[in-house]
């Protein structure tokens, strides 16, 4: 008997939870006092701190009824006695534009969660301080822009928490990337790609040890600008939200996690074709003949958040799917698998039947 089975695809990222994480953004001006609050329990079985630099340095710790702040020289050298630690609340005293960054707080009772702070210090000097900041999931790309065209007399270099990561000199013939600067390590190894005509910077593969700040530096023969970007990756499980398994006839939505703001832009792209987009000005789906064809009148746009539902699914959708959100001069890319199957199988039994006793009447036929 032959059987044969033949089937027929983090922001709420930006201030809210998302997949038990919440997030929060904060500034304060440098020599003010900032607390990051939490909003947990005091009777928390653990409770831990930690600034996200070339690692996570834990900076404050609580558990059961001790606490400890700063039990490390990098820490102790940083904060310099400039930090308290209530249950559920950090505070930092005095602070300074060395104090920038991503806070997590990780609290472990029944169960582990998370929450993260984007903390910007504003120097007494530079109150209008450039900077963006956006959050983003492991495996994303980003890309952060200059919204410059270089030329000869420009120097172009990125800073990764004060490290340099990249440059270009002069005539764009030195472009040194990550390990080949000077200062350089093997962190970025083959994920950072420099453009040569803007020196936008970007990082494919996000890792969580990615999260920092990255600093922008324009120099000319009569000034330096700066830019900051604040980048904080999530470093929880994605497959869930990054690869789909629906049957015919389902519907499946694709989650950005994102509150959009106003001058946020979120396109989305089936085969590098594009079949949805929000912008500032319209919301748009299946703008060209194909696309129409293809989905016909089955993508529904959140224009809250610009996530994608695709309803009634074919095995047609079945496939890669990319989201783009530009947020100011920050550009984050997303790839979602979605894999279609189908809504009934079909099975094929095929019966052979031979015997020697056969075969034997036959011969004597002939």
């Amino acid at each position: 008997m032959l059987l044969l089975i033949l089937p027929s695809l983090l922001w709420c990222l930006r201030d809210c939870g998302v997949s038990g994480v919440d997030t929060e953004r904060l500034s304060v001006m440098e020599g003010e006092s900032i607390t990051l609050n939490a909003g947990v329990e005091k009777n928390q079985e653990n409770i831990r701190w930690y600034l996200t630099l070339e690692n996570d340095i834990l900076i404050a710790e609580t558990t059961g009824d001790q606490s400890k702040i700063c039990t490390d020289q990098q820490c102790k050298e940083r904060f310099r006695n400039r930090l308290q630690h209530q249950p559920g609340s950090l505070t930092i005293k005095d602070t300074r534009p060395t104090d920038s960054g991503v806070y997590k707080i990780k609290i472990n009772s029944s169960r582990i969660s998370t929450k993260i702070f984007i903390l910007t210090v504003h120097s007494f000097f530079n109150v209008h301080t450039d900077e963006e900041s956006a959050f983003v999931m492991e495996g994303d790309s980003v890309t952060l822009n200059t919204d410059v065209k270089t030329n000869q007399q420009e120097k172009i270099r990125w800073y990764f928490n004060n490290t340099r990561i990249a440059e270009i000199t002069g005539d764009l013939s030195k472009i040194c990337t990550d390990v080949q600067c000077n200062e350089g390590t093997e962190r970025f190894r083959d994920r950072l790609t420099l453009d040569h005509q803007t020196g936008s910077l970007t990082i494919m593969n996000t890792r969580n040890t990615d999260s920092g700040v990255y600093q922008l530096r324009i120099i000319t023969r009569s000034t330096i600008s700066t830019k900051n970007f604040i980048i904080a990756v999530y470093d929880f499980p994605v497959d869930g939200i990054k690869r789909k398994s629906v049957k015919e006839g389902e519907s499946v939505t694709l989650d950005t996690y994102v509150i959009k703001n106003s001058n946020d832009s979120v396109t989305w792209y089936f085969n590098d074709t594009v079949i949805a987009e929000i912008t500032r000005d319209h919301n748009k789906t299946c703008t060209d003949d194909h696309c129409d064809e293809r989905f016909r009148d089955r993508l529904k746009l959140d224009h809250q958040t610009g996530s994608l539902t695709i309803t009634n699914i074919t095995n047609t959708d079945d496939g890669l799917y990319k989201l783009q959100i530009i947020i100011s001069r920050i550009s984050i890319i997303r790839s979602f698998s979605v894999n279609v199957t189908s809504k009934y199988h079909l099975v094929i039994r095929c019966t052979f039947l031979w015997s020697a006793h056969s075969k034997q009447v036959r011969r004597l036929r002939k």
